[in-house]
């Protein structure tokens, strides 16, 4: 009897420490420490390989690693664990949800649920965030499902906090603040919680002081939580790109803090490349570089690393090894791996590759064909993320200055789709710019069949000007696009366009005139030749604006003794 009490003792300890092994992983997890994580739950599953628990937590791990084979053996080992084996059928659904089987992943979350006692709530925090953090996620079954979790029981500090994540995903931001709030009140010591009240803090206000401040909070109750010091580093990151008289100091701020988050995980492959995307964000290439080769040492065959050198081989002007590896790159991923960025890069590194310059300094192309798959990259860009148009406008003005007008053209109209452009306005005025003086550089016969184009350059003036209507060049431009057109209507437009070309330069007073001579003798004669058909005293008085500006003009005389009596 005395042998059983101690065996029965033994195995109490075992447990417990067990348990706290456990505990121990989850806040590995929870503080992005992943290596860490799969050491102590790999240790777990090697001393005792009944817990169910342990397969699933590792599985997830790998799953938040994107390794979906590996996080698969280990759900498929731990359904046959004689305790909580059903945590391993939620991390299957999870899979099934990523693979785009809603139909799959919901009958396996119903089996769980339906052999739940009346106190389980875990594996329903867990079905929740399957739905959040799936690569297709269903916020409103994870609010559903988690909702049902907090019935059972009104004090799930880590319900909450799963609540706020999906309200987050369904943009239901007072919502999220409400229950990530709620998730601290329960449990004081939910770091994560504290720090994605500080999140939306930054997000949804811009309020970068007062999320620095939450963060520092977070710090003072435990220096060593990492994701703080990443959320500070990206806090400091969008503050320098909104107050750009500070960028250069808070960038090296962003960059010290990530550095700081860097040291507290555990410089693993993922982690790395954590890194190498803030890098890639921070504009910091030469750190990028020297990141992916260390990369590289770590796995020689992890595609990922091939975008890292991808992007830091282009912007440190090493193009032909820039195209390499995001060609290998994308050869060796499924497509929904390629992101709009990649593709971007792909067409910068083309392009960059095969711009070059004569003898005379002139801008040429070395090999069309490698030219027309950069411009059809960068269309491919925007195209899987529309929002990517924000930096069109650095590339199109490029392309302008070298007096590529055709392919800036292009660019820029590209830029033009997306409303919500930060540089719509500039966009659609160099997007006619470009095609204007495209259509100067064409064939007289090629002239003739570019009115669609010229037509897209005219709407996009009408942009401009409805946006700032005494933009005088707006005006000038879109009375010598429509002059180009050739046709009755556009005759029209281009009288008033010049019209209201006049009208501008002369109300900024006599300075201005004096300044924009070339440009309003330019706008009188071509305004007076279209009045000399359709009202004579207007075209007169319109000549002889002419000759007050220039009293030599001999078109504005020949025109004058032409149309008097």
């Amino acid at each position: 009897m005395k042998e059983l009490k101690i065996i029965g003792l033994s195995l109490l300890v075992f447990g417990t420490a067990n348990a706290q092994d456990a505990e121990q992983a989850k806040k590995a997890i929870d503080a992005e420490q992943y290596q860490k994580a799969k050491t102590i739950l790999k240790s777990l599953i090697a001393s005792d390989s009944d817990e169910g628990k342990n397969y699933f937590l590792l599985g997830d791990v790998y799953l938040k690693q994107t390794e979906q084979d590996s996080a698969a053996m280990y759900f498929n080992n731990g359904l046959k664990a004689k305790h909580d084996a059903e945590y391993n059928t939620i991390g299957l659904g999870h899979i099934d949800l990523d693979n785009g089987n809603a139909s799959a992943a919901t009958a396996k979350f119903k089996s769980v649920e339906d052999e739940l006692r009346k106190k389980d709530v875990e594996q329903l925090i867990y079905i929740g965030r399957a739905y959040i953090d799936s690569d297709n996620p269903d916020y409103k079954k994870a609010i559903a499902v988690l909702n049902k979790a907090i019935e059972k029981d009104s004090k799930a500090a880590s319900a909450y906090l799963a609540l706020g994540d999906a309200y987050i995903g369904d943009r239901n931001h007072n919502e999220a603040y409400r229950a990530y709030r709620t998730a601290t009140s329960y449990d004081p010591s939910l770091l994560r919680a504290d720090l994605q009240l500080g999140v939306i803090t930054k997000n949804t206000r811009a309020a970068f002081p007062e999320a620095v401040e939450a963060f520092n909070k977070i710090l003072a109750k435990d220096p060593n939580y990492g994701p703080a010091y990443r959320e500070l580093a990206e806090t400091y990151y969008l503050w320098g790109n909104t107050d750009t008289k500070k960028y250069n100091e808070y960038i090296k701020k962003a960059l010290e803090y990530y550095e700081k988050y860097m040291t507290l995980t555990d410089y693993s492959l993922n982690s790395r490349m954590r890194h190498a995307d803030f890098l890639v964000l921070a504009g910091d290439y030469k750190a990028l570089e020297a990141e992916a080769k260390k990369m590289q040492q770590l796995d020689k065959v992890n595609p990922r690393i091939l975008r890292y050198l991808a992007y830091s081989a282009y912007e440190n002007g090493n193009y032909a090894e820039s195209i390499k590896a995001m060609t290998e790159f994308m050869a060796k991923v499924e497509p929904k791996r390629v992101i709009a960025r990649d593709h971007l890069y792909l067409g910068l590194a083309e392009m960059a590759s095969v711009i070059s310059e004569d003898a005379q300094g002139n801008t040429i192309i070395t090999d069309q064909a490698v030219f027309d798959k950069a411009i059809t990259d960068i269309k491919a860009a925007a195209e899987k993320d529309i929002d990517i148009t924000n930096q069109f406008n650095a590339i199109g003005k490029k392309l302008f200055g070298q007096k590529l007008y055709g392919p800036a053209s292009v660019v820029f109209e590209v830029a033009t789709t997306n409303p919500d452009n930060r540089n719509l306005f500039y966009d659609n005025f160099y997007l006619a710019y470009s095609v204007y003086y495209d259509h100067l550089n064409k064939s007289e016969e090629a002239q003739k069949e570019n009115a669609v184009q010229l037509g897209k350059a005219d709407v996009a003036l009408d942009y401009v000007i409805k946006a700032s209507p005494d933009a005088q060049d707006a005006y000038l431009y879109k009375a010598r696009v429509n002059q180009r057109i050739q046709s009755d209507e556009a005759y029209q437009k281009m009288a008033d366009a010049y019209n209201e070309y006049i009208r501008v330069v002369t109300e900024k007073g006599t300075a201005e005139v004096a300044k924009q001579k070339a440009n309003l003798i330019e706008a009188y004669s071509n305004a007076g030749s279209y009045y000399a058909v359709t009202d004579t005293a207007k075209a007169i008085e319109y000549y002889n604006k002419v000759l007050e500006l220039d009293p030599n003009d001999e078109y504005a005389k020949q025109e004058l003794k032409r149309l008097k009596p």
